[in-house]
C-alpha cells in the first residue's frame, strides 16, 4: 500500500490564491479586529498568513464565536449534522454583517 500524499494545503490552489490586485501587504485592520462571545462569523483564510489558519474545506462556513483562546478564537460551526470547533486567527475570520 502506498501513502495518501498531501497535506491541509493540498488541492487549494484555486482557493487559497488571491486576485493580483489583493496582493502584497495585509492590512493591520485585519489583524487587529476583535470579536465578542456569541458574535457570528464567516472563514474566509488570508492565504499569506499561515498561522492560525483553519482548515481551508471549512472556507464560507458560517459559524459563532464561543470563546478567546490565546490570540485566536474559538468558533462553533455546523458540518452537515454534526457540529464542529474550529480555532482561528481574528485575520482568517470576518463578522456576518
Amino acid at each position: 500500500m502506498t501513502k495518501r500524499t498531501g497535506g491541509v494545503r493540498a488541492r487549494t490552489r484555486y482557493k487559497l490564491s488571491k486576485k493580483p490586485r489583493n496582493r502584497g501587504k495585509i492590512s493591520t485592520t485585519a489583524y487587529m479586529q476583535t470579536f465578542e462571545v456569541g458574535d457570528r462569523v464567516l472563514f474566509r483564510q488570508e492565504p499569506a498568513v499561515h498561522k492560525g489558519m483553519p482548515n481551508p474545506k471549512f472556507m464560507g462556513r458560517a459559524g459563532v464565536i464561543l470563546a478567546k483562546q490565546g490570540r485566536c478564537y474559538l468558533v462553533e460551526f455546523n458540518d452537515g449534522n454534526k457540529v464542529k470547533h474550529a480555532i482561528s486567527a481574528p485575520v482568517h475570520i470576518r463578522k456576518v454583517k
